[in-house]
Order: structure tokens, then C-alpha cells, then sequence
């Protein structure tokens, strides 16, 4: 089929490469829109520089919630279901694109899409920073170009028949929505299902961080709501520790302390993690700390650091055992040698 520009966007060529069912669809604001994409270069190769289904699962964007690249909007509300249609878009509507793709690939990999971002407007993030951690991205943003991207659109939602998501949520639904996350993954771990616990306190952190990042750092709401997140990460820990995800809480807890230099529970979460691990040195130091910190604890530190010099030697003799097992094995199997 030949290429046709869409009359309201110029720098946008559309050409349809198999058909879809029915009508248009109708897409009112906070319509849920389904889709599955790849993002090839302009050059000879047509290089790809994503594929949704590599990632494992389609995206979805709603309609009217302000997406980052608004373009997208415009190119799958002319599309029919189950439509595979191939758009060329100009540089000047692709130059978000790095910053998408970044928080799309964070998001696959189960982390929060706005990891390192500072409070500024999302081209101000664009070039604050010298890489977005994927060098192909970084080509991108440094050259802005023409983008293809070829889109099939699975499915439009009704927008009452579904679970509404942070994406299309105001700022007052999002902190009417965590407290009721918080009781959901308190009531979750009570009936020792830790996973799905953990999960509750992880989209509420992520909600709480969505509504923290439009505030100016320093600011009182900024910092309230960074107090917020501090229970809910201890808990998400918590429930880690008991999954014993230990580098998970090392790496949790790490985070959370760089921004709460005197929380206590969250160094004593770190070094029941450390403990875990046999990470002797960096558990007697956080162990310390606790006991700084608040002295009423002095009592549990002492215990916490006589188990670990117990476990410590306990794990000595088993690896000296093990040594000497080997050395054992390894004579006698000299010696045969020697004999034969």
C-alpha cells in the first residue's frame, strides 16, 4: 500500500502493512490502548533498536495522560485492531524518544522508570545527563534522527472496565491509593505470603516516588513524602529478608540510607542481610550503628554479633573440614597413581 502522510501531523508518514477488524475504534480519554512495537533506525540496515516482544510483553500507553511521545498517541488512534501499520516520524518528533525507550527497558527489567531522574522537565533530564546507560540511546540523543516504528495495535480497554494503573492516575488518587496498598501488604504478610506482600509495598513506593518527582527537592512535600516511602521500603525488605532476597535488601536498604543517614531499621535490615551472606566485616559495622544510633538496641546488637561470630566459626571449621576432605581425596589419588 502506498505511504500517505496523516494530514495533521507533517514529518509523519503512515503505510499499512496488514489490516485490522471492524471500525476505528473510539478512544476517549483514558482509553487503555494495547500494543506491541519495534523502533527501527533510518539507515540502509533499518536497525532495531527495540522490539516489544523481546522485552516479553506488549506496552500500553492511555489515552490523554500525557505520554512522552505524544506522536505514539496520534499514530494508534489511527489504527484499527489488530492493525500492523509501519510510520516514518521526523527528528523533531522522536527527540523524547531515548528517555521512553530508557524507562521502557527499566521497566521490563522490573525497576522504577524513573531510576536517577532529578526534578525537571523530561528534556531537562534528556541533557543532564551524558549517558541513559545504553550506548545505541545514547547515539539518539546525541544525533537527533528520523525514527520508524512499526506498531500492532491488540487491544482498546474500556476506560471503566479495567484496574486503574499509576500511569492514569491524578496526583490525589495515588496518595489516597497507598495507604490502602500499605494495609493490603500488611494484611499479606500476616498470612506469611511474603511475594505477593512485597508486590503491595513496591507499587506503593513507585506511586509515592511518581508524585515525589513533580516536586522541587527541599520543598516540604518533597521531603513528607520521602518520609512516606521509608516504612514502605522497610517493609518491602522486610519481606525480602524472609524470601532471603539478601542482596536484594543490600541493595534496597544501601539506597534508602543514602537518604536517611540515622534510620535504624534500616541499617539493622541491612546487616541481618550482610550476616546472611557471610559478609562479616560490613554486618558488625551496620550492627554498630544500630547500637549508636539507639542505644536501647545495645542489648539485641550483642546478641546479633555473638550469633554471627558463632556462625562465622561454625562456617570456618565446615570449610577447613571441606579443605582437609579434598587434600584427602587428592593424596589418595596420588598415591594410586604412584602405586599403578
Amino acid at each position: 500500500m502506498e505511504e500517505t502522510y496523516l494530514l495533521s501531523y507533517p514529518g509523519v508518514k503512515k503505510k499499512i502493512l496488514a489490516g485490522g477488524k471492524g471500525p476505528l475504534p473510539h478512544f476517549p480519554p483514558g482509553t487503555k490502548v494495547i500494543f506491541h512495537f519495534q523502533t527501527l533506525l533510518d539507515n540502509f540496515e533499518r536497525t532495531v533498536v527495540d522490539d516489544s516482544r523481546l522485552a516479553g510483553r506488549p506496552a500500553e500507553i492511555f489515552v490523554g495522560k500525557m505520554f512522552k511521545m505524544e506522536i505514539w498517541e496520534s499514530l494508534l488512534t489511527s489504527m484499527r485492531v489488530g492493525e500492523v501499520a509501519e510510520f516514518w516520524c521526523d527528528a523533531v518528533h522522536t527527540g523524547l524518544y531515548p528517555i521512553v525507550s530508557k524507562g521502557m527497558r527499566l521497566i521490563a527489567q522490573g525497576k522504577d522508570p524513573l531510576e536517577g531522574q532529578k526534578h525537571m522537565c523530561g528534556m531537562g533530564n534528556l541533557f543532564h545527563y551524558h549517558s541513559t546507560g545504553f550506548p545505541e540511546l545514547d547515539e539518539i540523543m546525541r544525533n537527533p534522527q528520523p525514527l520508524i516504528f512499526i506498531m500492532e495495535l491488540l487491544q482498546v480497554g474500556d476506560p471503566l472496565s479495567y484496574h486503574r494503573e499509576s500511569w492514569m492516575m491524578e496526583k490525589d488518587e495515588k496518595l489516597q491509593t497507598v495507604p490502602v496498598l500499605h494495609m493490603q501488604g500488611n494484611a499479606l504478610v500476616r498470612q506469611k505470603q511474603f511475594r505477593e506482600a512485597a508486590s503491595k509495598y513496591k507499587e506503593a513506593v513507585l506511586l509515592l516516588k511518581t508524585v515525589q518527582s513533580r516536586e522541587m527537592p527541599g520543598d516540604v512535600d518533597y521531603i513528607n513524602l520521602g518520609r512516606m516511602i521509608v516504612p514502605l521500603e522497610l517493609n518491602y525488605c522486610q519481606c525480602m529478608l524472609e524470601l532471603e532476597e539478601y542482596y536484594e535488601v543490600i541493595e534496597h536498604t544501601t539506597e534508602l540510607l543514602e537518604k536517611h543517614k540515622d534510620c535504624v531499621k534500616g541499617y539493622y535490615k541491612r546487616a541481618k542481610a550482610h550476616a546472611a551472606v557471610w559478609n562479616e566485616k560490613e554486618a558488625r559495622r551496620d550492627f554498630s550503628t544500630v547500637a549508636q544510633l539507639d542505644i536501647s538496641l545495645a542489648a539485641l546488637v550483642r546478641r546479633e554479633l555473638k550469633e554471627l561470630s558463632e556462625r562465622m566459626k561454625e562456617k570456618y571449621w565446615e570449610e577447613k573440614e571441606q579443605y582437609w576432605n579434598m587434600l584427602e581425596k587428592t593424596e589418595g589419588a596420588s598415591k594410586q597413581e604412584e602405586e599403578e
